[in-house]
């Protein structure tokens, strides 16, 4: 625990444990949505704010938050009225972010390559106090929508159509929660990495979709997952002097392969249960069959 005694591995860790709750909170919907990869576009986008902070001598984590934020609304407007030529219009602003941020960076003159890549792809040593006191913030809004909001989210994220019956504002709410993908993709690159944060907030969500049947269960493990993961790459990244977004995602990964494996024993389990119940003349519709759950894997 000698790590502890070091300022810099205080502010790391603090960062890994928001990053690991925000980023299934918010991956969880998104994976709902089937649009699982807006956070790596978001990714994308944020590298032009990295670069305008370092240009105009500004926060690159509050100018990430704000390009970020404006490339996600882009990216709703364009999945609702691009409908002809939308994959190219988000093409264009994911390579568009990626290219901005490559120029601002080098045009500023306190800017090189190496301050970019420790926000692509993480860096323990270069988180800031600055960079915690924005992380907190940002965590803490991420928090209070996907758990205060969890309901209409989830009717949203299911089915747009039967939520606008219902009366909910479909349109607020979806760009409410891609504005909260792209603040988790703000908080998140300083620990994980601009191009990898992806998949922290999609893997850990698939994992715990392999055990569980329930919306509640699945956000609980996703979180736990994604903190354990966390905390576990940045003290591995600190023991063995590796990257630790790449760290991070590869243990999300293996917790991914072990959820997977666990989850084929509990389903013959689910089965057997059923065909006994069965056996005993109890009604079919008095047991919850063992396939039971919708197309993405996460029940109500």
């Amino acid at each position: 625990m000698d790590f502890l005694d070091y300022a810099f591995m205080q502010r790391a860790l603090l960062a890994a444990v928001l990053v690991g709750i925000t980023a299934p909170a918010v991956g969880i919907y998104l994976v709902q949505r089937r649009q699982a990869l807006m956070g790596d576009g978001i990714g994308h986008v944020a590298m032009t704010g990295v670069g305008l902070g370092f240009l105009l001598s500004a926060s690159p984590v509050w100018m990430a938050t704000a390009v970020s934020i404006l490339g996600a609304v882009l990216m709703e407007l364009i999945r609702w009225y691009g409908r002809t030529r939308g994959d190219i219009a988000l093409a264009m602003l994911f390579y568009g972010g990626m290219a901005g941020g490559v120029m601002f960076i080098n045009l500023a003159p306190t800017g090189s390559n190496a301050n970019l890549t420790s926000y692509l792809f993480g860096s323990l040593s270069t988180v800031s106090e600055e960079d915690v006191t924005a992380i907190c913030l940002l965590a803490a809004f991420v928090v209070l929508v996907t758990l205060g909001l969890r309901r209409q989210l989830f009717a949203v994220s299911q089915d747009e159509e039967f939520a606008r019956v219902t009366g909910l504002p479909v349109r607020a709410l979806n760009l409410l929660t891609a504005v909260t993908a792209a603040v988790t993709v703000t908080v998140a690159m300083r620990v994980v990495g601009l191009l990898l944060v992806s998949a922290l907030m999609v893997v850990p969500v698939a994992a715990a979709q392999q055990l569980t049947r329930s919306f509640a269960a699945t956000f609980a493990i996703a979180v736990a997952i994604g903190v354990t993961v966390t905390i576990g790459g940045t003290v591995t990244s600190y023991y063995q002097d590796v990257p630790p977004g790449a760290t991070i995602v590869l243990l999300t990964i293996a917790a991914f392969i072990v959820m997977t494996a666990l989850a084929t024993p509990l389903a013959r389990r689910r089965a057997r249960a059923l065909a006994a119940a069965q056996g005993a003349g109890d009604p079919a519709e008095c047991t919850i069959p063992a396939t039971r759950e919708p197309a993405d894997g996460v029940g109500v």
